[in-house]
């Protein structure tokens, strides 16, 4: 009897060590998070599984009843939805951090000086993430409107379903030119940032972070919830050139 009420409480604690979080999040976040994760993991934290994905599919994808157990969005917007249809865990949003637009090339020295340079014409293509759906391609949807050039750069929009697949359609020369996340450009060997986006020009772009309403894993999710918004997590996030906020 007794090996066996200690088979059992070590196999108790065998379950509490292989808690694991679930992570719904942007595409945009996938480098920064693997290696946040990494650390948390070896500091003793619970297993971080990820969900990499346009921040749209993944609220779809929760709707639909997905396991997750923390949204990371790339917008307000997507996670505004889950909120209002009850699906967050009350007083766990916090929004995380910021980001930035570039314009992207695959060619160094397509000259992009200028928002209006986007309709020279020897940008035939212009890749974006989904500017119907994708955080990042409403976001740079909205910058061009700000600028007037919407409607005479529209035709040359090469709709992506996420701002990783966007860059990538400009890293493959099967576009001219993107607009994607400073973060994403940032860690491309195969594209050249053409033209920062002044903040003062672009839309606020916002990454809030909350737990799912019915994570299975609460107490784990917590944990690591609050580990992202610690000096560490920030520390990497302000590396692959995110804005933290406080």
């Amino acid at each position: 009897m007794k090996s066996f009420a200690l088979f059992l409480s070590l196999l108790a604690a065998g379950q509490l060590i292989a808690a694991e979080v679930t992570v719904f999040a942007a595409a945009s976040l996938t480098d920064a998070l693997k290696e946040v994760a990494t650390a948390y993991e070896k500091s003793g934290g619970d297993k971080v599984v990820f969900n990499f994905a346009a921040s749209n599919t993944l609220a779809q994808q929760i709707q639909a009843g997905a396991p997750a157990d923390i949204f990371f969005s790339a917008d307000e917007a997507k996670m505004d939805a889950l909120e209002k249809a009850d699906l967050i865990a009350k007083d766990t949003r916090k929004d995380l951090l910021g980001n930035s637009l570039v314009v992207i090339t695959a060619e160094n020295g397509l000259k992009v000086s200028a928002p209006a340079d986007l309709q020279n014409a020897a940008i035939k293509h212009l890749s974006l993430g989904d500017p119907k759906a994708v955080p990042a391609g409403i976001y740079a949807k909205a910058w061009l409107e700000k600028a007037g050039l919407w409607a005479a750069l529209e035709s040359k929009v090469v709709p992506a379903e996420n701002v990783r697949a966007a860059m990538a359609v400009v890293e493959s020369g099967n576009a001219e030119a993107g607009i994607v996340y400073k973060t994403d450009a940032a860690i491309s060997k195969k594209v050249w940032i053409a033209l920062e986006v002044p903040a003062a020009d672009g839309p606020k772009i916002t990454y809030p972070a909350a737990i799912i309403k019915d994570s299975r894993n609460m107490e784990a999710a917590r944990k690591f919830l609050a580990y992202l918004a610690d000096k560490q997590a920030d520390e990497t996030f302000a590396k692959f050139g995110f804005a933290v906020i406080d």
